[in-house]
């Protein structure tokens, strides 16, 4: 990656935030031109609000995103930041102008582009590879939507991601900027390094209980152990729910025969074809030229029908079955061209076609195979018919309950046991627990996600040992807490970490004697070139970085190189203070054609996101978005309200 991208922060922000916010449709937000007013706003852009409900949901789902990404690497308190919280709405803020500016502009997506997008989704096709409308409009009612709901959503969505692609496809790079780029990108530079070891300063390092006192007095926060609470929680979920769902024999029937579609197979059919193709525009008598070669193939198959598949290796114009013989593999209605389709469902088993045309030109078929229709039995698909019925009844029956849980929790908060035993849900207990998301501890665990710690961590909980609310974490998850002890701060004593902390004054007083010896060593070698202690010379590009540190690869590609040889220095993390000797500076003796050409495309990407960025800015200003909480202002903002009382 060129060091221009990674230089410029706030770009690779926003490349983040195409990737957090690419598409809402699946995730139940609101519609990206329904604009709710309400006294609990966060913003408004263009005069309309952004609810905190909106902006919780959003947050939720971010979290959601994160948590699939990073697995149990993900770390909640990532996002539990007043930056991160910024973020979140400057994305919401973004979704509203970009939408608002597609609906001014009138931007508008076809039925077919918008049938290829539903269609490239993830589930949306049978095992037989055919849309699959039964589960598509399931997977929509998941998510409290219909067909219709989500078509219109996902339109703004598409019509969003081509003025985008608009936008960027507007860059134009000059070949002379692009060269100088990759010219500074592909160069290399012979160093050579002096490593100076805090080790080999240990001995010289006087430490005093006088300093051992001062750094433990100013550093206490090191030492200190962080409040803790031992509590019980009870959860409630779809599947604490499902559990307690019995399904009979008698409703797996029922559903059974009024979904028998959902477990049938439609007829299918092999077949194999010779395609002689006609070229678009092609003249009449260019036409008849191929249909005549086409009828004189058929005759010959006719005298012999087993030359099909060495006439189709010789004949077909079709690259992707030509080498099988021309086999297509078994297929159901919908998924081939008209013609093709209506000639093979018509033909038998063994039979051989006359040319049939199609927008692609002259096919020739024959029908190799024939699985007829079948339903599997209710006994094949019990278990997921009961499964299905669980899973249904279960949505439907949390959203009571839900209901249920919180009013107990809240109205008999001295314990959780009522809760419990009226849903019968399992009390468990957690110890040692934090204000912080314990990572040793699933992230997606509802009783380590940060809004139920807050929760449990407030003076209602503390004080008061009352129940915490019922805290949602995550989609149809909800948790209760009960603190049954809490641990305050507490600072271990200094005889237990005097050892600790000499030793890491031992180990940063070293490094200052290694830095101050480094950059002495530096400033001579700057009057007086001397190769003496360097290691072996070794050639170092962005391209290749030779295992250097960041801090030191960073300061030798940075490094004045007008006049040879060069010296730089810098902190290696662990290892001490290096100094660097730059012998030479040069281009590679060839140039990889194909590597300037992606690199020439990553320069118009970044520039074309630059556009994007400038673009959204001027849409913002023309909104006159406000930001409404002061907590989710920008730092500059926050100050110059600090500055002002008359702004609340």
């Amino acid at each position: 990656m060129f060091e221009f991208i990674r230089t410029h922060q706030r770009l690779m922000q926003f490349v983040l935030l195409l990737f957090i916010f690419p598409s809402f449709a699946f995730f139940g937000l609101e519609s990206y031109t329904r604009f709710r007013d309400s006294g609990n706003s966060v913003a408004k852009v263009a005069g309309h609000s952004i609810t905190q409900q909106e902006f919780d949901n959003a947050q939720r789902e971010q979290m959601e995103r994160f948590r699939q990404m990073f697995g149990q690497q993900f770390d909640p308190g990532m996002l539990d930041t007043p930056e991160a919280r910024r973020n979140i709405l400057d994305g919401l803020i973004t979704e509203r102008v970009l939408a608002k500016d597609v609906a001014d502009k009138h931007l508008s997506v076809s039925d077919q582009a918008l049938r290829q997008t539903i269609l490239s989704m993830p589930g949306m096709l049978d095992s037989e590879g055919k849309f699959d409308g039964e589960r598509y409009k399931s997977l929509l009612a998941m998510r409290g939507m219909t067909p219709q709901i989500f078509e219109a959503r996902l339109r703004r969505d598409i019509a969003l991601q081509q003025m985008d692609s608009a936008i960027q496809s507007s860059v134009f790079v000059p070949n002379t900027v692009a060269s100088l780029v990759s010219d500074l990108y592909e160069q290399e530079r012979t160093v050579q390094q002096l490593l100076f070891k805090p080790s080999d300063y240990v001995s010289q390092v006087k430490v005093t209980d006088e300093m051992v006192k001062e750094y433990y007095d100013k550093n206490g926060v090191q030492f200190e152990i962080p409040e803790q609470v031992k509590a019980n929680y009870v959860v409630l979920d779809r599947n604490a729910v499902a559990s307690q769902i019995q399904v009979s024999d008698a409703d797996i029937k029922s559903y059974y025969d009024q979904n028998q579609k959902r477990y049938s197979v439609d007829e299918q059919r092999r077949a194999s074809h010779i395609l002689l193709t006609v070229q678009k525009g092609a003249s009449a008598a260019d036409k008849a030229a191929v249909k005549d070669k086409a009828e004189k193939l058929v005759a010959q198959l006719r005298k012999n029908p087993g030359d099909f598949a060495k006439l189709a290796k010789e004949n077909s114009q079709d690259p992707g079955s030509a080498e099988q013989g021309g086999d297509l593999g078994f297929f159901g209605k919908g998924m081939m061209v008209k013609p093709f389709e209506d000639a093979v469902y018509k033909l038998k088993e063994g039979e051989i076609s006359d040319p049939v045309e199609s927008e692609f030109g002259y096919h020739i078929i024959k029908v190799t195979g024939i699985k007829p229709a079948s339903v599997k039995s209710l006994a094949e698909v019990k278990n997921e018919v009961a499964g299905e019925i669980k899973k249904q009844l279960a949505a439907k029956k949390y959203s009571e309950l839900a209901e249920v849980f919180s009013n107990t929790v809240y109205e008999q908060s001295d314990s959780l046991k009522p809760v419990a035993d009226k849903l019968g849900l399992k009390i468990e207990t957690l110890d040692n627990v934090t204000r912080t998301p314990n990572p040793k501890q699933p992230a997606d665990a509802p009783y380590n996600q940060p809004k139920f710690l807050q929760a449990l961590f407030s003076d209602e909980a503390i004080k008061n040992k009352r129940n915490t609310e019922a805290v949602e974490v995550a989609p149809s998850t909800l948790i209760a807490g009960h603190v049954l002890e809490y641990k305050p701060v507490t600072k271990r004593p200094l005889d237990e970490v005097r050892a600790m902390v000499r030793e890491r004054l031992v180990q940063a007083e070293a490094a200052k004697l290694a830095r101050k010896a480094g950059e002495e060593k530096l400033a001579q070698l700057k009057t007086k070139d001397d190769t003496a202690g360097f290691s072996e010379a070794k050639t170092v590009s962005r391209v290749n970085n030779q295992g250097l540190a960041p801090t030191a690869f960073a300061a030798v590609m940075k490094a004045d190189t007008s006049k040879l040889p060069a010296y730089t220095g810098a902190d290696m993390p662990g290892q001490g203070y290096a100094v660097f000797r730059i012998g030479k500076v040069s281009q590679p003796a060839t140039v990889d054609k194909t590597q300037r050409q992606a690199q020439q495309a990553e320069i118009r990407n970044a520039l074309g996101q630059q556009n994007t960025l400038a673009y959204i800015n001027a849409l913002k200003q023309s909104a006159k978005v406000e930001i409404l909480k002061p907590e989710l202002k920008p730092a500059s903002e926050r100050q110059k309200d600090g500055n002002n009382p008359d702004v609340k």
